[in-house]
């Protein structure tokens, strides 16, 4: 459903990939046939990259028993950005961590988890780790080896928005925004002044559609939380990302789990902060930056500001700390008195 943000822009809200989807436009007269294109194109994401479809190309690598697979060039696009993110990140955030978050009870969708509270054994293994993957360009086909599960979640729907901005701006020769799940891509000439975020820290679990009254991590300035911290941030290009713990929560037996697994130990990590913001060029980059950042922990804060990425950290006590490069003539502020 289309419905009008500022003059020169237009924006849609829907669910695609188990999230909230947003597309702003600034050719509102644009918006539809935009949509139409993104639409196709998250048909198509996760037809290829889905952990949950039994019938994606993703999960039949689970069938190969470490024989090389023949994949489509989107998978094996997907692939890459994620093998490329283990590298950039020194394997803090790695692909192989489907079988560990499975064995959490992350293994459907995450709306059908929620409720399941069976007791379940925690059990330090680190996972097989991104290097035992191997993935040949020329021919796009991969190599997995036998047992070992991939999982995208950490740059699947970053990668998506930021191939649908590109995609959606050169199509239609205006400004885009995509955001999947609070993953924000801008493509293409921005709005006057740049493209406006609010990057909000959730205090508790949420959903990624937010319900009336509950709140995502990254959102349109046009929506005041009703608790909770948040700063509104102009992008002109790029991407920008906010990872944390506190939105994909679950409990089974006595264990509070999350879903920010560290690959040194496949549990879900130990981490003094519960959401991290990241600027970057791409939203890929963004969201394996601040993923990583989690499970990085208490150096997290030194290795965005080596990497010169532009963040905003807010540590589980609710103290925000930000890296040189993050906007600060917009403090972070509380509550719907403090409307952007």
């Amino acid at each position: 459903m289309a419905t009008a943000t500022r003059r020169t822009t237009a924006a849609a809200d829907w669910r695609a990939l188990g999230t909230g989807v947003r597309l702003v436009t600034t050719d509102p007269a644009l918006l539809d046939s935009c949509n139409l294109l993104l639409a196709r194109h998250l048909v198509e994401v996760d037809a290829a990259c889905s952990r949950f479809r039994q019938d994606s190309e993703l999960v039949a690598l689970d069938q190969a028993q470490g024989r090389p697979v023949r994949v489509s060039p989107l998978l094996a696009e997907a692939l890459a950005v994620a093998l490329r993110a283990a590298a950039a990140t020194d394997g803090a955030v790695d692909p192989t961590v489907g079988s560990a978050i499975g064995a959490l009870g992350y293994d459907r969708d995450f709306r059908l988890i929620q409720d399941d509270g069976r007791p379940i054994r925690l059990t330090v293994r680190p996972v097989p780790g991104w290097r035992a993957v191997t993935l040949d360009r020329a021919t796009d086909t991969v190599t997995v080896p036998a047992g070992v599960r991939l999982d995208l979640g950490a740059t699947a729907k970053a990668w998506a928005a930021d191939k649908a901005a590109d995609l959606l701006a050169e199509a239609a020769g205006c400004g885009v925004l995509v955001s999947l799940g609070g993953d924000t891509a801008v493509a293409g000439e921005p709005p006057a002044g740049g493209w406006r975020i609010r990057v909000q820290d959730a205090t508790g679990p949420v959903d990624e559609t937010p319900a009336p009254g509950v709140q995502d991590a990254t959102g349109p300035v046009d929506e005041t939380p009703a608790s909770g911290t948040y700063a509104t941030v102009a992008i002109r290009s790029g991407g920008l990302a906010t990872s944390g713990t506190t939105a994909r929560r679950w409990r089974r037996g006595a264990h509070d789990l999350h879903h920010i697994v560290d690959p040194y130990t496949g549990l879900p990590a130990e981490t003094p902060w519960r959401t991290v913001s990241v600027a970057a060029a791409t939203c890929a980059d963004a969201n394996a930056a601040g993923t990583a950042a989690l499970v990085k922990g208490a150096g997290a804060q030194r290795w965005l500001a080596g990497l010169g990425l532009p963040a905003r950290l807010v540590a589980n006590d609710g103290t925000v700390v930000t890296t040189p490069g993050w906007p600060t003539s917009a403090p972070a502020r509380s509550g719907p008195e403090a409307a952007a």
